[in-house]
Order: structure tokens, then C-alpha cells, then sequence
């Protein structure tokens, strides 16, 4: 069959233009445009074949969409640098902060340790003697001519501790593992005929507890003898009085005839803040070897050596002063510093040694085993020198070991300065070495109640 040239044309033309539409539409069907504009194609072909206007309208439509691919991928070619530079930026912005972030921490380090070391450095340079500098504190009176006085005449064998009153020695810290605390003075008393007692409180427990304590001790003491009481506290016995007379002034007024502090931390003590203070150097360490001291090998409260800092001495006197019109009396001293001080040892307590062979012989001459009480001696002397040597050299203030001498003074007190040297725990233990040529600890405590029942008088 004869063919048409023309037809023959008009067919390849219309072949080409139908395998073109095809091509397209499988490129659509694989690509994607960020405008989603989709290549639209007529469902049916055309048939005009008059001009080849197909071929050339599917060209012209399809020629735009790969021009606008194009453009777009050199777009994002020519945006990658940016996004480079971008991150590079972000980087280094961030890495700038870090730097920043580790020098001000670094800095902070730097001066937190600084700020430690100057702590520590300066301990309680400016807290010793505060009951001094603080305005409005009643003022003091010396009376350690008047106790001399009295003093002499007891060595004379003038006795004139009257019997109306009952006499409560309070001991201090760490009393309850000295079995001899206060025990001589308590005999010495009771051999002239006077009621004394020994406080029986925990000596390890807070200033506010021992203050409840003692104030139940004091009503048991009036109720049961008629007499009102006198108090002798030595060291934190003085604190602890004190804060029962401060807390429970109105159910106590008619019951206590006088308060004498026998170097007593009333203002706070440099011993107990220098090692408890906050913010110093290895403060959280000193702080965890203290409680496991009083709180698990002595069965104590570390509240006790916490109340006679000078923060907590501070917080309570300002909070609670000590009642007006009640005789007061504060005792210190200076404890010596010669070298002979260290060869000296206190007496503590005694231990029984029972079933030695040691013969000991009763009345009739026989011989009998018995139990032998060996005397136990500690070198305290010694070791309060050494505090008193360092408090003298750290912030040259003179102490008996433990409580500087202007941190006992209690405003509106009656001060005794005794001229002869004496450490913080000779007023409670008797020393092996003793010197008849001197005044003991039993006679101090009688001199220093008659002044306090002379007080009461006037």
C-alpha cells in the first residue's frame, strides 16, 4: 500500500511528540519543586497537525520548568558557603561562651580560695571581746581587791559563807568523763556544815537544754530545802546558769540569790569558732572529725560546742539578757606559759584496781586483800599552755587556755582578776604539785561566793 510522503512525516512527528510527553512525565513523576508547581499535560492528544504546533507548545511549556530547576540548584550551590559560614559562626560563638563560662569559674575558684585562706588567716581577730565594743552593755566593776580581802581571811581560817543558802556548783564541758569535777570543793564545803550540791546535767548537751535542766534542778533544790540558791558554773556551767536565769527569770527570781561565772565563755570562745567556723579552710573536714568525736565516741551533741561560738553567743545574748538586779560575779584568769608548766599533772579521777597482791591490814593487824584505788593523771595543765601560748601569739590575748580574759567578763558583773597564774581546769582539779604557800581551788570558790553573798547584800 502507497504511503503518503507527508503522512509518513506527520506521523514521526506525532511519534516524537507522544515518546516527549512521556519523557516528561516520568520526570515529573521523580522531581519535585520547592513552589510545588506540577507539570501539567493534557489527558488527550491533539490531532491538528497543521504547523507541528504540538511539538512545539509541549517544548514551551516544559522549557520554563528546567530553567527554574536549574536556577534553584545553582542557588542552593551558591548557599552552601553561607551555610558554612553560619555554622563556623555558631561554633565559635559557642565555644567563645564556654571559654567565658570556664574563666569566670576559674575566677570564682580563685577567689572563693582567697577568701578562705584570708578566713582562716584572720580567725576571730575581730569577734574576741565584742561584749566591749557593743553599745548599750552595762558596765563592769572591779572587785578583785575586795576578793583578795576575803581570800586572806579564809587562808586565816575565817569562814563566813553563811548556811541560809544552797550552794549548785555547775560544771562545764566534757565534766561527765572527769569524775573528780568539782568533787574536792563539794567536800570542803559540806565539812563546814554547807549544803552543796553538784548539777547532775549532760554536760555535752545544748546551752538550752542544760538552761531547762537546771532550772527544774533549782525548783527540786528550793521545794525541798526552804533556801534559795546560789550558783557557781565553771565554763559552760556559767553559760548554761546564765541561760536558765535569762529563759526562766520569772519562775526562778524568788529561787537564785546569785550567779558567779567561774571562767566562763559567756562572750563566746576563739578555741570552739576557729574550729567550727563556716566558710574556711577544710571547714566541712573539721566539721565531720568534731561530730564524730562528741557524738560518737563521747555520746555527745555537737550542739554543745556550737552554742560557745561567738555567732551563737551573739545570737542568744542579743535575744535574751541576763535578768536586771541579781548579784553577778565574773571570775577569770591567765594561765602560765613557763616551761615548768608542762611537767604538771591533773588529778581527774580514780580507778580500782581490784585483786592485786598488794596486803593491805584492817584494825585488828591482819592481813586481807583489798581493792586499790590508783589515782588517773592527765597532763591538762600542759596541754591548756600550749592553747594559751597560742592565742597569745595568734591574737595576743592573754587566757586561761580556752576563754580569753576579756570574753569573761559578763556586763554588769563584778570583775575578779586573781593575781596568781591559773589554766582553765584548776579551779575543778586538784594538782598533784600542790603549794601550801598558795591559796587552792576550794578557798578561790569560798572567796568568790562570800563576795557574791556581799553583793546580794547591798
Amino acid at each position: 500500500m502507497f504511503v503518503p510522503a507527508e503522512n509518513l512525516v506527520f506521523q514521526d512527528d506525532g511519534l516524537w511528540a507522544e515518546n516527549i510527553l512521556f519523557f516528561f512525565s516520568e520526570q515529573q513523576s521523580r522531581f519535585s519543586i520547592n513552589n510545588d508547581t506540577s507539570l501539567e499535560i493534557p489527558a488527550e492528544k491533539t490531532t491538528d497537525h497543521s504547523g507541528g504546533l504540538l511539538v512545539n507548545n509541549q517544548v514551551e511549556v516544559l522549557e520554563p520548568t528546567y530553567t527554574y530547576r536549574s536556577v534553584h540548584f545553582i542557588f542552593d550551590g551558591l548557599m552552601l558557603p553561607l551555610f558554612g559560614l553560619e555554622i563556623a559562626w555558631k561554633l565559635a560563638l559557642a565555644s567563645c561562651r564556654y571559654s567565658l563560662y570556664y574563666v569566670k569559674y576559674a575566677e570564682h575558684q580563685f577567689h572563693s580560695i582567697v577568701s578562705r585562706v584570708q578566713k582562716t588567716l584572720r580567725g576571730s581577730s575581730d569577734d574576741i571581746g565584742w561584749l566591749q565594743r557593743t553599745p548599750g552593755m552595762a558596765p563592769v566593776l572591779d572587785g578583785t581587791t575586795r576578793f583578795l580581802e576575803l581570800l586572806e581571811n579564809i587562808r586565816n581560817g575565817e569562814h563566813t559563807l553563811p548556811d541560809s543558802f544552797v550552794y549548785l556548783l555547775i560544771p562545764g564541758l566534757f565534766s561527765n568523763h572527769g569524775p573528780l569535777y568539782f568533787v574536792t570543793t563539794k567536800k570542803f564545803f559540806s565539812k563546814m556544815g554547807l549544803a552543796c550540791h553538784i548539777a547532775k546535767i549532760h554536760s555535752e548537751a545544748s546551752v538550752e537544754h542544760n538552761a531547762w535542766e537546771l532550772k527544774q534542778y533549782i525548783e527540786e533544790l528550793y521545794w525541798g530545802s526552804g533556801k534559795r540558791v546560789m550558783l557557781l558554773g565553771h565554763s559552760k556551767g556559767g553559760v548554761d546558769a546564765a541561760a536558765a536565769l535569762s529563759l526562766y527569770w520569772p519562775e526562778l527570781k524568788d529561787k537564785v540569790a546569785g550567779l558567779a561565772f567561774v571562767q566562763s565563755p559567756y562572750g563566746g570562745t576563739p578555741i570552739a569558732s576557729d574550729i567550727l567556723r563556716d566558710g574556711q579552710i577544710s571547714d566541712k573536714e573539721t566539721r565531720r572529725i568534731m561530730e564524730l568525736l562528741i557524738c560518737k565516741v563521747i555520746k555527745g551533741d555537737i550542739r554543745a560546742l556550737e552554742d560557745l561560738t561567738y555567732d551563737r553567743r551573739k545570737e542568744f545574748i542579743m535575744k535574751h539578757k541576763l535578768p536586771d538586779n541579781i548579784p553577778l560575779i565574773s571570775f577569770h584568769s591567765e594561765a602560765s606559759i613557763a616551761p615548768g608548766v608542762l611537767a604538771t599533772m591533773s588529778h581527774i579521777a580514780h580507778a580500782e584496781l581490784p585483786w592485786l597482791p598488794l596486803p593491805g591490814f584492817n584494825t585488828d593487824g591482819f592481813v586481807q586483800a583489798g581493792r586499790h584505788q590508783v589515782p588517773v593523771v592527765v597532763p591538762v595543765s600542759a596541754a591548756l599552755a600550749v592553747c594559751a601560748l597560742h592565742l597569745q601569739l595568734r591574737y595576743g590575748e592573754k587566757s586561761d587556755g580556752l576563754v580569753t580574759c576579756r570574753d569573761a567578763e559578763i556586763p554588769g558583773s563584778v570583775i575578779v582578776r586573781p593575781e596568781q597564774k591559773l589554766d582553765h581546769a584548776w579551779m575543778v582539779y586538784s594538782s598533784r604539785k600542790k603549794d601550801d604557800s598558795k591559796p587552792d581551788a576550794c578557798e578561790m570558790c569560798e572567796a568568790v561566793l562570800t563576795l557574791l553573798v556581799e553583793l546580794g547584800k547591798t
